[in-house]
Formats: C-alpha cells, structure tokens, sequence
C-alpha cells in the first residue's frame, strides 16, 4: 500500500512537529514526514512524490496523530467471548481511534503462562484490526498466592504484568514481582485497592452512596495501596505503574513519589475526569465501574496531576460486558465501562478547557504509554509502523451505543453530544474510515 496523507496539521511529540505537512506511507511503513515550510500549501514540485502514485488523502482542515495506544484493555478472549473477542475489541479500537491495545489477563483461564499469551497474540495477528501486545498475570490464577512463570511469558511477547481486577494484596509477592521485572525491564502495573476496606462497596462512599443505601468504597481504600507499592518500588527499585487513578490522595501519592525520582507512573481514566458520583443516582448501573467514580473535589485532582505531569497515560480501562449483566439490581451488575470508543472525544475536552495542550494529550494517549511498555508505537518517525489517526476536532457526533464495534455497549455517556471524532484511522496497512 502507498498511501500519501497531504495538507493534514501533524500532531507528533516524539520528534516536535506540530505544524501542516505531508505523510508517505510504503508497505505499511512511514516513508517520509515533512512540514510544509511556509505553513501554507507546497507547491507541487516540492512534493514528496508525485500523487499519482499513491492514494491520496487530502486531510486539509484535520489534525494527524500517530495511532493512539491504550495501555488498559479487557478484551475477555479467551473465555468470555459472549462479552468482547479480540477482533471485536480490535475493530472498536480502530473506530476510536486506537491502533494498539495492551490487554489485561484476567481472561478465563487467566493469561498466566506462554500457552495462553501465544493463543491471544496468534489470535490477533489472524484476527486483529490493529496491534495487540499481552500483560501477563502477576500471580497464578490472580488468586496472589504465588508468583507465575513470568520470565516465560515475557519471552512468549507480554509486555508488563498486572492482577488487573485482583489487587495482589501480599506485600512480599508483590516485592518479588517488582524484583524480578527489573530482569526484564518491564513495569508492574497496580490495581491499586485494599479489599478489606472495599469489601462489598459498589460506588464511592459518601453522601450520595449514603442518600441511595448502597455500600460505599471509601477513597482509602485506593490510597492505601498505591502508598504500599510505591514503598515496595523504593525498596527494589523495580518499575511501578498505577493503574486508573481516580482519588485527590492517589495523585498527591503520585506526585511525591516522581519528586524524590521513584521509578514510578500512573495513569487515569476519560471517566475519571468527566464524571462523578452523581451519575450513578437513579442506580445506573453503566456507571458502576472500579475503582468508582469519585467527586468534583477528585476530578480537579486529577486534572492538575495531568497537566503537571503526575499522570503520565490516560487509558481507557475498556471493560466491555453483556447487557444482563448490566441490567439488574445495581449490587449485582457488574463494574466496567465499555470506553474504547469514546475516549479520545473525552480527551479532547481536556485540550478544549486548557487542562493539556493538543500535543500533550498525543503524549498521554499514544507517545507515553508507547515508552512506559517499551513498545516502537507512539510516533511518526520514518520507518516506523505507520499507524495513523486522522481526527476532525470540530465534528459533534452522539454517543449511540447500539453502533459500536465492541459488543460491550455498556457507556454512561449514552445521548452525550461529543466533539471532536477521528474519522480515519490506519494500522497494519488498512484504512478505516468512520462517519459518526
């Protein structure tokens, strides 16, 4: 495939370029980038190449992003193909603009040895519509009893570890486990909660849990364990990443952590930073997720720890289900939200209220995750992979769940009116194109 992206505004923080230029892309590989000098339109003798030669995408009036790379996904395969497969999950992802996924292990059996990381990576390389690279489980079964073969799943592909869903609330195996990621140079990814202070919580406790009678998950519970697992990084100096941040106390953790240099990164959510509890009253049960959504008070916590750099990813944490698990009594229904679709509109809110700037939320969609997991993703640099999302910042669009790729349709935000959509999205030498 040849495919030449002309008069596009390219957003791409790994080598400084924010300005109107032309992308070639050959056999699936960026070719050449360029800016255009004048910040006009290049006359055509200075092309690139001729266009006749290649597809042409006028991406005049669009901005151009290296693909989007979402560290938190759960794309359920194997084992829980009724809520989410890999292509479905994959397919989701192109539309939002996604062109690589980090998949969580808690999948049935659980991605806790070589035999099940191969399946998923064999699985996505036959079925995939973008990039799909494992995290492997800390402990066997994520039941925090022992340590899983992780060295053999590090050669078998996984690209971190995490007990996403389990927090692994053994200190010593968690010791263990940041020891023996500095082997590998990987990073341990923490589910940060202390059960015995969540227990049976199904929101964040407070006024509004109080007003609805429903056991409430108080924000300690999330600050205690990121505390315990930064002591435990600088004790052994292993890599450690929190995952979805959603308390003032957590950032504040966080932030301290990185001022005394601690090998130490985090990451939110688009939901974390657009919603609070409030949105649960009327006992909805899309907006059940884990951690729980907090308050305005945690919101701008997490705001100032993205703008200043305490949080260095936001992911999506797309946890796709079956609409019976989320319909019914709220104690019952599930935790998860299914994200991947529209966390890029999300982000953009944060750009449009001077949270980010645009290149700043390319960094913490696409170029920081890239680095935290190792991964050549995340840039525009030639011969990379030339995965590619073309976004038109002005398009208003409504969520309407029933059109998403996932299967999982269980989103908040159902009837938002969002702005901002990315109407094209390139990876592993196909186009997509999407209108809403």
């Amino acid at each position: 495939m040849k495919v030449l992206i002309k008069n596009g505004y390219i957003v791409d923080p790994s080598q400084g370029i924010d300005g109107v230029g032309e992308i070639l892309i050959e056999e699936g590989k960026i070719k050449e980038v360029r800016e255009h000098r004048s910040g006009g339109r290049r006359d055509k003798a200075e092309g690139l190449l001729l266009e006749e030669e290649f597809k042409v995408i006028d991406a005049t009036g669009l901005y151009v992003f290296p693909g989007l790379v979402d560290m938190h996904v759960h794309l359920r395969e194997p084992g829980f193909e009724y809520k989410e497969t890999i292509k479905t999950g994959t397919l989701a992802a192109v539309r939002g603009g996604f062109t690589s996924l980090c998949c969580m292990p808690n999948t049935k059996p659980v991605n806790d040895n070589e035999t099940v990381t191969e399946f998923i990576l064999r699985k996505a390389y036959a079925e995939g519509a973008c990039y799909v690279f494992p995290i492997g489980a800390i402990t066997k079964g994520q039941r925090g009893e022992e340590l899983a073969e992780m060295g053999m799943m590090y050669e078998a592909g996984c690209v971190a570890f995490s007990d996403d869903g389990m927090p692994v609330m053994n200190s010593l195996l968690m010791r263990r486990a940041l020891e023996y990621s500095k082997r590998f140079g990987v990073p341990i990814i923490s589910h940060a909660e202390d059960i015995n202070l969540s227990a049976g919580g199904v929101m964040n406790e407070g006024m509004v849990s109080l007003s609805l009678g429903l056991r409430g998950i108080p924000a300690e519970a999330e600050v205690v364990m990121i505390k315990r697992d930064i002591e435990l990084a600088r004790l052994t100096g292993g890599r450690l990443h929190i995952a979805h941040v959603s308390t003032a106390e957590g950032v504040r953790a966080v932030r301290d952590a990185k001022k005394e240099g601690l090998p130490v990164t985090a990451e939110t959510c688009p939901h974390y930073f657009t919603l609070t509890e409030d949105a649960v009253r009327g006992y909805k049960t899309k907006a059940k997720v884990n951690p729980p959504l907090r308050t305005d008070k945690d919101i701008e916590a997490i705001k100032e720890g993205l703008s200043d750099g305490t949080i260095d990813v936001i992911a999506t944490d797309h946890a796709p289900h079956h609409r019976d698990e989320k319909i019914c009594e709220f104690d019952r229904a599930a935790f998860g939200i299914s994200g991947i679709e529209t966390a890029l509109s999300l982000g953009l809110t944060l750009v449009r209220d001077g949270v980010l700037s645009l290149p700043g939320l390319v960094e913490k969609m696409s170029l920081n995750p890239a680095r935290i997991l190792n991964i050549r993703k995340g840039t525009l640099k030639v011969g990379e992979d030339a995965d590619i999302t073309i976004i038109d910042l002005n398009k208003k669009w409504k969520v309407e769940p029933e059109r998403f790729a996932s299967k999982g349709k269980n989103t908040p935000f159902e009837g938002f009116i969002l702005e901002g959509l990315p109407v094209i999205t390139i990876c592993k030498g196909k186009i997509y194109e999407r209108d809403n």
